[in-house]
């Protein structure tokens, strides 16, 4: 049974931090490339970050560079965002997703979601 849990959300003030962790059970970790996504009221899921299935590449959408950093663990299926500097307008749940491309097919899993609220 595919499994990605998140956890690490919560409330935050702007400028301070937090880290979200992604739990992937299931299916084999290391071959799939990790994302997360955010998604605020009112707005369409955006992707955040992505890093590649041995996390030799990373790439970040322009609102969260110099700010957030996509990291995993291998060992211990794990995909974490360590989020800093955090502003309002990075409310939104957050979302961990895994895909993988083969022979067979795609593959395209996602978790359900953290709630990172910011506000003073």
């Amino acid at each position: 049974q595919v499994q990605l849990v998140e956890s690490g959300g919560g409330l935050v003030q702007p400028g301070g931090s937090l880290r979200l962790s992604c739990a992937a059970s299931g299916f084999t970790f290391s071959n799939y490339a990790m994302k997360w996504y955010r998604q605020a009221p009112g707005k369409e899921r955006e992707l955040v970050a992505h890093i590649s299935s041995v996390g030799g590449s990373t790439n970040y959408a322009d609102s969260v560079k110099g700010r957030f950093t996509i990291s995993r663990d291998n060992a211990k299926n794990t995909v974490y965002l360590q989020m800093n500097s955090l502003i309002p307008e990075d409310t939104a749940v957050y979302y961990c997703n895994a895909f993988t491309r083969n022979i067979l097919g795609a593959y395209n899993y996602w978790g359900q979601g953290t709630q990172v609220t910011v506000s003073p």
